[in-house]
């Protein structure tokens, strides 16, 4: 059961229900996460503008779908491993990716590399070494993408500690987790 109240677009706030209403319109449906959020609007504007603005960088969606999934393995977040299976082969990823991608592995050797800094990131709590920052950069990443990658996880563990702390009910095919 939900520990965060989830708000009905309908009978929501006026600013909630705005957002709301932008998500049903991008996406066709509102997920119970963005739902959760609504019970603050600065915390769903914060999501919605912070995805937003991601989605304009160089990192190419499917590419940020699997840093979803990557940190969401590590934060142990059932609901986004979820959410970015589904989003990741709306994206474009592979089912092979979607799978291998939960574990920093793809077929494309950029992206896993890509998937292996996230890791990094993760595990290091953003102090990674030297050498995490040379093989980024030798698969041909810039530090603009690089700040991109670090990005990414940074809105995606809040969305996991968000969906964690809330037991968000998930309105997503339910994908177990499995050993690497």
């Amino acid at each position: 059961m939900p520990r965060l109240t989830v708000v009905d677009p309908t009978t929501a706030e006026p600013q909630a229900r705005a957002l709301l209403g932008k998500v049903e319109r991008a996406l066709g449906v509102t997920p119970n996460m963005m739902k959760a959020m609504a019970s603050s609007p600065a915390v769903l504007d914060a999501y919605l503008s912070f995805s937003g603005a991601l989605s304009k960088g160089k990192l190419p969606s499917a590419v940020q779908e699997q840093i979803a999934l990557v940190t969401a393995v590590a934060n142990e977040c059932g609901y986004c491993l979820a959410a970015h299976t589904v989003l990741g082969a709306k994206a474009g990823v592979s089912e092979e990716d979607l799978v291998s991608g939960r574990h920093a592995r793809a077929t494309d050797p950029k992206v896993e590399a890509a998937l292996k800094f996230t890791l990094a990131v993760i595990s290091a709590k953003g102090f990674v070494s030297d050498d995490d920052l040379a093989d980024v950069r030798a698969a041909g990443y810039d530090d603009g993408e690089i700040g991109e990658i670090v990005a990414a996880v940074a809105l995606n563990t809040f969305t996991n500690y968000f969906n964690s702390v809330g037991e968000t009910q998930l309105d997503f095919p339910a994908i177990e987790f499995t050993a690497q």
